[in-house]
């Protein structure tokens, strides 16, 4: 018989999931899904989250500066808030650290102009020589292409005015790609402004959105928690960024370097290279291996020498992304391998290279606002690794 006093009996591993405060509830999770399925709320729900990614796609010259800005107030928001500790105010705060940040990439783009564009310039001569080198190489696979280019040109000489017409189209795609190149680089411009104001203002602000959310929440309990929520969320999410532009910097510094000591031309460029792409996982690296093997196989005749800047480049990458982030970052604000594929995808799908460049904040940033609402917080969980 049970006394009247003794505590309540649970089921094998009950206590043990109540004693572990640090896990998700699963069960509020799944009560969102509980209950009689309704056709007509699933259908609206399916419209929306079409309606929205519609919305994100055609609409990227407005929403990539609007959420670059609000990352960026993140990653300068400290700054601005350590100014204004020492009496600077919060508006000419953040002028100058909008000015000393567009100053060094002013610099940056100025010194690294002049080398890019000799790259740039003696890319097709330089293909073509990796070409005959890996030709030598590879005597076969050379014969097979010989072959097949025989045989092209059998098939244009029995159409007749083959030459003709690869005449004009590259003459008609020539005038297309800079039309493509001035426009690009006109809404480029139109973004950069719009980011750089939007993010003045912000920085400027400081505070002013979270008082005016205190203000409009009826109960004192709602407003502890939103300032809370709001502050825990941005010291993480400015967490996040400082942390990884510092490691990628890092990585930029150790790059330059290794590239000096292996005698590569211009390591500047390549360490900067390094730092830029190292912000797009897995695919960055890949991308950046492949620039520093191409130009290894242009600058060195010996392929034992070639082969030392891409293996420096390899092993300083996998020191970054198996030892220096996993530390410094904690298991906490780390994602799920799969999920950063698949959101580096969409987001290049929906946006380009920029939506590339901003998919893992993006989802660091969903993933902190998951953690800290209690119902949302299994998603975090399966988003994190």
């Amino acid at each position: 018989m049970t006394e009247p006093h003794d505590p309540p009996r649970h089921g094998p591993g009950r206590a043990e999931e109540q004693d572990d405060p640090g896990r998700p509830d699963l069960t509020r999770f799944l009560d969102l899904f509980s209950g009689p399925v309704d056709v007509r709320s699933i259908t609206l729900t399916g419209i929306f989250v079409l309606i929205v990614f519609y919305t994100l796609y055609f609409a990227r010259d407005f929403m990539l500066p609007v959420v670059l800005a609000f990352l960026l107030t993140f990653l300068l928001a400290p700054v601005v808030r350590g100014l204004h500790r020492i009496r600077v105010p919060e508006a000419i705060g953040a002028a100058l650290v909008i000015l000393a940040v567009l100053s060094g990439v002013v610099y940056g783009i100025y010194s690294l102009s002049g080398p890019a564009g000799d790259w740039i310039e003696r890319g097709p001569q330089g293909l073509r020589r990796v070409e005959r080198r890996i030709r030598d190489l590879q005597r076969p696979v050379s014969e097979v292409r010989e072959a097949a280019e025989q045989v092209q040109e059998q098939v244009e000489e029995m159409a007749g005015q083959g030459a003709e017409r690869r005449t004009t189209e590259v003459q008609v795609e020539g005038r297309t790609l800079i039309g493509v190149v001035f426009s690009q680089t006109q809404a480029f411009l139109a973004g950069a402004v719009v980011t750089i104001i939007l993010l003045y203002f912000l920085l400027a602000s400081g505070d002013l959105f979270l008082r005016k959310l205190v203000r409009v929440l009826p109960r004192l309990s709602d407003k502890k928690a939103a300032i809370e929520i709001a502050r825990d969320m941005e010291d993480h999410i400015s967490t996040y960024l400082v942390t990884m532009t510092l490691i990628n910097v890092g990585l930029g510094v150790a790059v330059g370097g290794a590239m000096r000591l292996a005698g590569m031309p211009n390591p500047v460029l390549w360490g900067v290279t390094a730092a830029v792409m190292n912000f797009v996982p897995y695919l960055g690296p890949v991308v950046t291996l492949g620039m520093i093997a191409l130009v290894s196989l242009l600058t060195f005749e010996d392929l034992g020498r070639a082969s030392i800047a891409p293996g420096l480049y390899l092993g300083l990458n996998a020191l970054e992304g198996y030892l220096v982030t996993p530390m410094l970052l904690g298991r906490r604000l780390l994602l799920n391998p799969v999920v950063i594929f698949l959101g580096i995808i969409f987001w290049g799908w929906l946006w380009g290279i920029p939506g590339a460049l901003l998919a893992v904040p993006i989802l660091v940033t969903f993933k902190i606002f998951c953690d800290h609402i209690g119902p949302l917080a299994p998603i975090g969980e399966f988003l994190g690794r």
